[in-house]
C-alpha cells in the first residue's frame, strides 16, 4: 500500500505529461526554445504565482519536477537588452476589424506607422485569423504564430476604433494621440506595457477566479478558474487577476519570444476548441495578457509613472497627479449636478406637454439659476484641467523629467527617452 502511495503522484503528472506532448505533436510547429534570464519589472504592484520548490542554486529538487522543467520550462522575462541611444525602434500596430469597421483614421493620422490589420470576418482577406472567435484575442495570437521569427522591436495592439471610452481621457479618448505619444523606449524597457494607464477598470484587486456566483458585471469571472487550469494547467489558480482593462498593450519582440512559439498556438487552440462564447472566450484573455508576458497575476503599474514615461504626460510626481485628478473629478461632479438640473426641467415640462398637469405640480423645481452657476464653475474647473495637461505634456517633451518621474536614475544627459 505503502508503495502505491510513492507511484500515484508520479503516475498522475506522467499523465499530464504524455497528454501535452500527445497534443503538441499534431498542433505545434516547432519545439520548445530556450528563455532569458530573469530580472525585475520595474514600478509595479504585480503578484506572480508561487515558485515551485527547487534547491538553493535553483535546480528542481526532484526528478519529476526535473522533467517537468524540460517539457514546460518557466519563461523568465528581463528588462531590454541595451540598444545604441541613436537606434530607432521599429514597430508595427496590429489591428483587428470587422468589414464595416472604418479603419480610415490611421492612414490619415498616421500615415508612417506600419500597421498590420486582420480581418475577422472576411476569410478572403489578405490577412484573417483561422475562425472568427474570441474578438481580439485571436488576431492578437494569429499575428504573433504568423510573425513569431520576424518581429519588429515593438508591436502594438489596438482596437480598429479611434474613440472608446477605454481610451484614457487624457489623451481625448484618441487611439491616434496615444500612439503617437506612445514611448517605444519604455516599451522596450519593461517589455510589456497596457496602453491604458488608469486602474478604473481593473487595478488593482478585479477578478476573483474563485468566486463561482455569477456577477453580472464580471460574467467571465466565475469561468476564469476553468479556464485557467486549461491553458496553465501547472499554474496555480491565482486568488486575483488584475490590469488596467481593456486589451490595448504594446510589447517587445524579446518578451513575446520569452515563451516559445508553441505556447501561442496551444493558446490559439484552446480558444478554437472552447465551448466558450466569442465573447466570454474573449473576456476571459482580457485579465490573462499580463500573465502571459510578465509572469504576474496583478499587473498595476504606477498611474503617474505611466502617463509620464509611457506617453509623456508628467505632471511632476505623484502628488502632483493625483491634484489633478481631484480638480478632474470635481469637474464631473459639477457635469453631473447640471445634468440632474436639465433632467428635473425636462421631466416637468414633457409632464405639460402630455397633459399630466397634477404630476408636473408634484415634481421637484430645478432651483432657478443654478444651472448658470454651474456652468460657470464647470468652466473655470475645465480650463484649470485643461492646462494642468497642457503644461504636463509640455514637461514630458523633456526626457529628463520622465526619467526623473519615473524614477530612472540610469538615465544620462543625451538619452532621448
Amino acid at each position: 500500500m505503502a508503495l502505491q502511495r510513492k507511484f500515484i503522484p508520479l503516475l498522475a503528472i506522467a499523465t499530464v505529461v504524455l497528454l501535452f506532448l500527445l497534443y503538441h505533436s499534431t498542433s505545434v510547429k516547432e519545439t520548445w526554445r530556450g528563455l532569458p534570464q530573469t530580472v525585475g519589472m520595474g514600478d509595479v504592484v504585480s503578484g506572480g504565482q508561487k515558485p515551485a520548490k527547487s534547491n538553493k542554486d535553483g535546480s528542481p529538487n526532484s526528478k519529476e519536477e526535473e522533467e517537468i522543467a524540460n517539457w514546460n520550462p518557466k519563461p523568465v522575462f528581463k528588462v531590454g537588452s541595451p540598444k545604441p541611444t541613436e537606434y530607432n525602434l521599429t514597430s508595427v500596430l496590429v489591428i483587428p476589424r470587422t468589414k464595416e469597421e472604418d479603419i480610415a483614421w490611421i492612414k490619415e493620422e498616421l500615415p508612417n506607422q506600419q500597421v498590420s490589420v486582420y480581418v475577422a470576418d472576411d476569410p478572403t482577406a489578405p490577412l484573417h485569423p483561422p475562425k472568427n472567435k474570441g474578438h481580439e484575442v485571436m488576431i492578437y495570437l494569429s499575428w504573433i504564430i504568423d510573425n513569431y521569427d520576424d518581429l519588429p522591436d515593438v508591436a502594438i495592439f489596438m482596437h480598429a476604433h479611434r474613440y472608446a471610452w477605454h481610451n484614457d481621457d487624457i489623451m481625448d479618448n484618441d487611439s491616434a494621440m496615444m500612439i503617437r505619444r506612445l514611448s517605444l523606449h519604455r516599451v522596450w524597457r519593461t517589455g510589456y506595457m497596457n496602453m491604458r494607464c488608469s486602474w478604473d477598470p481593473g487595478c488593482p484587486d478585479w477578478m476573483h477566479p474563485g468566486q463561482v456566483e455569477e456577477d453580472v458585471y464580471k460574467q467571465e469571472q466565475s469561468l476564469m478558474a476553468k479556464s485557467w487550469s486549461e491553458l496553465f494547467p501547472l499554474d496555480e489558480v491565482p486568488d486575483v487577476l488584475a490590469q488596467p482593462c481593456c486589451a490595448q498593450f504594446a510589447i517587445s519582440a524579446e518578451r513575446i519570444q520569452a515563451r516559445p512559439l508553441s505556447s501561442y498556438v496551444w493558446y490559439r487552440d484552446w480558444l478554437l476548441h472552447t465551448p466558450l462564447s466569442d465573447y466570454i472566450s474573449g473576456r476571459i484573455w482580457e485579465y490573462v495578457w499580463q500573465f502571459v508576458f510578465t509572469g504576474n497575476n496583478i499587473f498595476c503599474p504606477a498611474m503617474h509613472s505611466c502617463y509620464c514615461d509611457g506617453f509623456g504626460i508628467c505632471f511632476g510626481g505623484e502628488d502632483q497627479f493625483n491634484e489633478f485628478v481631484s480638480v478632474r473629478q470635481e469637474m464631473r461632479n459639477k457635469e453631473g449636478e447640471l445634468r440632474e438640473w436639465e433632467e428635473k426641467g425636462k421631466a416637468i415640462e414633457e409632464a405639460k406637454e402630455e397633459g399630466r398637469f397634477e404630476e408636473a405640480e408634484q415634481l421637484d423645481v430645478p432651483e432657478p439659476g443654478k444651472d448658470k452657476e454651474l456652468k460657470e464653475q464647470i468652466d473655470k474647473l475645465r480650463a484649470d484641467v485643461n492646462q494642468r495637461k497642457l503644461v504636463a505634456m509640455e514637461r514630458g517633451n523633456d526626457p529628463a523629467n520622465r526619467a526623473m518621474e519615473a524614477g530612472r536614475t540610469d538615465w544620462k544627459e543625451g538619452d532621448g527617452y
